[in-house]
């Protein structure tokens, strides 16, 4: 299994590897689960007997019994399930004209949608497991510049709703975690799951490391994300790697360890809690720009071009300039005038939000 996942998306596996691939890789469902496909089939199916059991209970004077016996609930029901079964002992038979004209429109309907269930069931529950290969094959294929949340406990899965508020489809998102409830919620929420150890080569290997374009490092403990980050580094050199942290002291473990950037998670918190008892107003507004999608926002854009130059777009106050990787200063003039290639960051309403004045 190790070789066709080191060559992630080069060479098709074989078969063999390819199945175990699928009991790893969790896509995202769809509305209708095939075990409750299957028992709804199931349940319709009785339907159908009990149909078949009440048309030869209303017309038991048309039927006979090789026994002599008056045609009870019980044997209606019992022809019934002979005869949708096409067993068809023929101890039990139509002999009236009204009997066998309910055999005709109403009892062969019901044996042909009862067969009709249970071979679409029989092949549906045969065939998933192919399916499921396939959209995996297809899956490992096409994915390319994803992103990659490791570890999707709170953290994780409030990051993950913060990129989709900014526009990040739900396909281009994988969730790598230990716990494999929380792939099954990751993948009822539209997300490629994938249950694991993210700290294992194989695993990051399997949720396509190396074509990433992010890799979000959040797991519970701090020594696994600084493992989590080297062995994601080492895999993919280029990509954003952003990583929480709980313990201060950790932080530079992170930094040292390939990280782009370092959240102090349990610093960020401590400053809202600050902020919200003495300026809770103040607090409202870091809401906002922590919640994308939602009242204003922080966006890295890029400078509009006019006649006079580069500008900040309309609308927006600009509140950071980085000019190749580098942060200037704005209490100055030093970043006067704008480059086209400078990245901006500026404060906006945003575009999901009730229409307001822009910010000032």
């Amino acid at each position: 299994m190790n070789a066709p996942i080191a060559h992630f998306g080069q060479n098709d596996p074989s078969m063999a590897a390819t199945a175990s691939l699928v009991d790893r890789i969790r896509l995202p469902r769809g509305d209708q689960t095939p075990g409750r496909a299957v028992v709804r089939r199931v349940v319709f199916a009785v339907a159908l007997v009990l149909f078949v059991a009440l048309v030869v209970r209303l017309g038991r004077d048309g039927y006979v019994d090789v026994t002599g016996n008056d045609i009870s609930f019980l044997d209606a029901v019992y022809y019934a399930s002979v005869t949708v079964t096409t067993t068809g002992y023929g101890d039990i038979t139509a002999i009236s004209t009204g009997a066998r004209l309910a055999t005709i429109l109403l009892i062969t309907p019901a044996r042909i949608l009862f067969l009709i269930l249970v071979v679409g069931t029989t092949v549906e529950v045969l065939t998933d497991q192919s399916r499921r290969l396939l959209l995996t094959r297809r899956w490992r294929r096409r994915v390319r510049d994803h992103i990659i949340i490791c570890g999707y406990g709170s953290t994780g899965q409030s990051a993950a709703e913060e990129l989709v508020s900014r526009g990040t489809p739900r396909g281009d998102i994988v969730v790598v975690d230990l716990d494999p409830a929380e792939i099954e919620v990751a993948s009822g929420e539209g997300f490629v799951g994938i249950p694991g150890d993210a700290t294992h080569r194989d695993v990051l290997a399997l949720a396509g490391i190396e074509s990433a374009r992010s890799i979000i490092v959040t797991p519970a403990r701090d020594d696994t994300a600084v493992l989590i980050t080297l062995t994601a580094r080492e895999l993919n050199p280029t990509a954003r790697i952003v990583a929480g942290g709980r313990e201060r002291e950790n932080l530079h473990l992170l930094r040292q360890g390939g990280a782009d950037e370092v959240i102090d998670e349990t610093a960020a918190v401590g400053r809202m809690v600050g902020l919200a008892t003495e300026s809770p107003e103040a607090s409202l507004i870091l809401d906002d720009l922590i919640n994308g999608g939602h009242g204003l926002e922080l966006v890295e854009v890029e400078p509009v071009q006019t006649d006079s130059g580069p500008v900040p777009p309309a609308g927006c106050t600009l509140v950071g300039v980085f000019r190749q990787g580098t942060r200037l200063r704005l209490d100055d003039e030093s970043w006067r005038p704008l480059r086209a290639d400078d990245n901006l960051i500026v404060l906006r309403r945003s575009p999901a939000s009730p229409e307001s004045e822009p910010p000032a």
